[in-house]
């Protein structure tokens, strides 16, 4: 087990390089210049324009800045934001807000998508595994801004038993009706995937011997039927962490929620490429990182894998 993860984590090694490469490749060919969009209207003077180019590496061939980064990336040393503040720092503000975030909707998705795809695929065809069918189709018709707004009305501001917009507290309380809109299309898809597995495996081979032998049918259940339906979840779930902090733009800005969400999209108008790249390369690292905790899962979940 221990060679395995070792392997995995080289296998990140070229993943992780080509991934940033494209990402700095597509920063770099944006249009515009954007110390041009720093100065904005203001007039700049060749001295000061050339020293700021400098600074970030600007005036360098495109595969100096890539190495220049690179290099940043293994001190941690992500550079400085256009508004002088050093974008590690930025990191540090933002990235905590939006993984307590990310890992509140992983657990709402997860909890309640398993458990009720686990009662539909165990009762399919009846009116519960139908009316859920019909709910989920529901919430992945329904864009996730107008779900947003719709909790934000009805909780907020009509009931007032939620907080309007979460500001820069975002403790567990205040993020728990935005987790909820953040997670609600995952849930639905976590809540299909569960029925779906659960209602092939009941007709498999090993759940009719297990019940032959005279199992309890909660031991069939649990240990024969969720555990190997967990597979295709495990893997939803653990590349969802990744999407869901990089899709989190538009819950953080209806929540007003100081996160990567906001701070991406703010970067991203004002034209700073270092804050960018930052952001998309640590979230890069997560969707990384998550793969190889599916991975491990896969070999806890299907002794084939682990024997194998």
């Amino acid at each position: 087990m221990v060679w395995y993860v070792i392997r995995r984590l080289l296998q990140m090694i070229p993943v992780f390089l080509g991934a940033t490469l494209l990402l700095y490749t597509l920063v770099f060919f944006l249009p515009g210049d954007p110390i041009q969009a720093l100065a904005g209207e203001r007039q700049m003077t060749p001295a000061v324009e050339a020293a700021l180019r400098a600074r970030y590496h600007l005036d360098q061939p495109f595969f100096i800045q890539y190495w220049e980064y690179l290099k940043g990336i293994v001190t941690l040393d992500f550079g400085t934001s256009f508004s002088g503040r050093p974008v590690r720092d930025e990191l540090a503000r933002a990235f905590p807000i939006t993984i307590k975030l990310a890992l509140m909707a992983v657990v709402i998705e997860t909890v309640f998508g398993v458990g009720f795809g686990l009662i539909a695929g165990l009762r399919k065809g009846k009116w519960f595994d139908s009316t859920l069918l019909v709910v989920s189709l529901v919430i992945i018709a329904v864009p996730i801004f107008v779900v947003g707004f719709l909790a934000q009305f009805l909780l907020g501001v009509k009931w007032g038993i939620a907080p309007v917009t979460v500001g820069g507290n975002a403790d567990y309380a205040d993020l728990l009706v935005p987790a909820f809109v953040l997670g609600s299309l995952s849930f639905a898809y976590v809540l299909r995937l569960t029925r779906n597995s659960v209602a092939e495996n009941m007709s498999a081979d090993y759940v009719r011997t297990a019940t032959a032998k005279g199992l309890s049918r909660r031991r069939v259940i649990v240990v024969h039927i969720l555990r190997n339906s967990m597979i295709p979840v495990v893997t939803f779930v653990g590349a969802d962490l990744g999407y869901l902090m990089g899709g989190a733009v538009v819950t953080e800005g209806i929540f007003n929620i100081p996160g990567v969400g906001g701070t991406l999209y703010q970067a991203i108008t004002r034209g700073e490429p270092p804050t960018v790249v930052a952001f998309v390369t640590v979230i890069i690292v997560i969707l990384l990182i998550s793969n190889v905790i599916v991975d491990l899962l896969y070999a806890a979940l299907d002794p084939r894998i682990r024997y194998a």
